[in-house]
């Protein structure tokens, strides 16, 4: 597919979008540049350049200056701020977006987030706002940000890509163009290629290594000491995105490990590479100089780090707490994997095995490798093969991040072909690992824990299986796969209720964790009386259970007030004692004119 044809067909996609949210009655009032920025934003989140944005569509002014944010995502680790604003031009062919356009619109993100660091905006947002919760963040957190990163995300094709970072205030704060040829490029290729390091444009010269190419194999090999600066800088750079091939992330500084790597940085720099096991990378392409002294490493692209994720993230976090760490004697082995197949998923398969093996002289769970694991399998294939009643649809497990967008590539090389896919397997029934992390685990009754909401909420999933087999069946059947999308479609319903246009001045902020509640209160008090078969079959609720859980809905919008009166919800939500106190409370009985309904609780036995 060209890219005038993935421009075609994301119009095409996002006037659908729009055209079915006014169907269903949903606020905010959508139109396409607001759709645009939120299937963008999920798609970052897809080849995870973010982590978990939050939509916060906000235009105002402060004095003459123009203020402007879409959405934002603050990293696990709080030391990384992402802010989000759209440049839409809505038109039939592409059209380019001027650099000095791009960085106008980016300015506006940067002056609200510095307006918002200085106390300017508190007082002007209402505290029910959605945008309060980004303000607060900025507020709090503005001391220990150190990676910003602006973007403007456009439909439009910018010349440059990456505009110069500015200090401002004590913080560096990068302006990206996230725009169709970007947008593209992920789709086409792999997301990975985003993450690059110029060794000889950081350093002023290539690093001297042991280069081992073979011919015959599907990688080549290269031996060399990266230099402590170069990993902090690409750690400030892309955050724990540089790990997303690493079974784990930042364990602490109280860790045994992490300390005595900390106290090698502070008292012994010098022999970092003598005391390091060093790091494994895997990288898409390498390039090379050659010298007098021989051969030198350049240019990496599609980087990640397989092993060493402690080292790299203890190199960072100590020269953060101790700026009088000085990385200019630290160097760090590493062993890199230049990946030559042209096949992704064998390239996919080989990651994850030297990521496995790799690391295999620590205690690993398997979920750690979560997309391999049986259960994402098993799922992926049930997915395939079930169809819906009408016998002409499905829904969609993606459990490889931008596996639908991959399909549709494929295989709707025209815009007819595309229709056709996209009316067999619609946007709206698309699952992501997380999505079905956050719909399982609503059900389970831990709607505090989905409130952590994407990767935490999906680590809790994936370990509770590992630590409870008897959660999910092994091997999943048919049977438990119609059930999950049942509490899908149950879920699903339940938000669309809540964000109608007719019930917009009772629900203002909070959506998803509102339907998060009521999902594990009609799991706890309906339970084995609801049938989740004739959910499945109708691939809908009745309007006679839609009046019920908008009840339950209100009431929790009320309890949520109650517990945190002018807090933000997605903050009350994530409190223990919040899921205690909506649980105890009293919630209208249903009757027997709800069809989902095999008996009504009292009777059950």
């Amino acid at each position: 597919m060209s890219l005038e044809a993935f421009h075609a067909g994301l119009r095409a996609d996002l006037q659908q979008m729009v055209a079915d949210r006014l169907h269903a009655d949903e606020r905010p009032f959508p139109n396409e540049e607001l759709v645009f920025a939120e299937w963008a934003m999920d798609h970052l989140e897809e080849v995870n350049i973010c982590e978990s944005p939050i939509i916060c569509h906000w235009i105002g002014k402060i004095g003459n200056s123009s203020l402007r944010v879409s959405g934002y995502s603050l990293s696990s680790d709080a030391t990384g701020l992402d802010l989000f604003v759209t440049s839409y031009f809505g038109s039939e062919t592409i059209t380019d977006l001027k650099d000095s356009d791009a960085v106008s619109t980016g300015a506006e993100g940067v002056r609200l987030l510095l307006t918002a660091a200085g106390g300017k905006l508190t007082s002007r947002i209402a505290p029910t706002h959605p945008i309060r919760e980004l303000v607060e963040t900025i507020v709090d957190r503005w001391p220990t940000l150190d990676r910003i990163r602006v973007f403007v995300l456009t439909d439009g094709r910018t010349k440059a890509k990456r505009f110069a970072p500015k200090e401002v205030r004590g913080k560096m704060i990068s302006v990206e163009a996230m725009d169709i040829e970007r947008l593209y490029r992920h789709l086409d290729g792999r997301p990975r290629d985003e993450i690059a390091v110029n060794l000889s444009a950081m350093l002023g010269r290539s690093l001297p290594c042991v280069y081992v190419p073979d011919a015959e194999a599907d990688y080549d090999y290269v031996l060399v000491a990266l230099p402590g600066v170069v990993l902090r800088e690409l750690y400030v750079q892309y955050g724990t995105r540089l790990l997303e091939a690493n079974v784990r992330t930042f364990l602490g500084s109280n860790k045994t490990t992490n300390k005595g790597i900390a106290q090698t940085l502070r008292e012994e720099p010098e022999h970092f590479l003598a005391f390091n096991n060093g790091l494994v990378l895997v990288c898409d392409e390498a390039q090379f100089e050659t010298s007098e002294s021989g051969i030198g490493l350049s240019f990496m692209t599609g980087i990640q780090i397989v092993n060493g994720g402690q080292t790299t993230s203890s190199i960072y976090f100590t020269t953060r707490e101790d700026r009088n760490v000085d990385l200019s004697h630290v160097m760090v082995p590493a062993k890199i994997i230049i990946l030559k197949s042209d096949d992704e998923a064998a390239r996919d398969t080989l990651i994850s095995k030297v990521s496995k093996f790799a690391n295999s002289q620590s205690a690993i769970k398997m979920s750690d490798l979560s997309a391999n694991r049986p259960f994402h399998v098993q799922l992926e294939k049930l997915s395939e093969q079930t169809w819906c009643p009408d016998g002409a649809t499905r829904w969609f497990y993606e459990r490889a991040a931008g596996a639908y967008n991959v399909m549709l590539l494929k295989e709707g090389g025209t815009l007819a072909k595309r229709r056709k896919l996209q009316e067999m397997i619609s946007t709206k029934r698309k699952l992501t690992k997380n999505d079905i992390a956050k719909y399982h685990e609503a059900w389970r009754g831990l709607p505090q824990q989905v409130g952590l909401a994407g990767e935490k909420n999906f680590k809790e999933f994936m370990d509770a299986i590992e630590e409870e087999p008897t959660i999910v069946p092994n091997p999943l059947s048919a049977d438990w796969y119609r059930a999950m999308i049942a509490k899908v479609i149950l879920f699903k319903a339940i938000q669309s209720l809540i964000k109608a246009q007719s019930v917009r001045k009772t629900f203002t902020q909070g959506w998803v964790n509102i339907a998060t509640y009521v999902v594990s209160l009609v799991a706890d008090r309906l339970g084995d009386t609801l049938d989740l078969q004739m959910i499945w079959q109708n691939q809908k609720i009745s309007e006679e259970f839609a009046g019920l859980l908008l009840q339950w809905a209100t009431l929790v919008n009320e309890k949520f007030a109650d517990i945190g009166p002018r807090q933000q919800i997605s903050e009350v939500a994530k409190r223990e004692a919040t899921w205690t106190k909506v649980k105890g409370a009293q919630f209208p009985s249903p009757d027997r004119t709800i069809p989902e309904l095999c008996a009504l609780p009292s009777e059950r036995h």
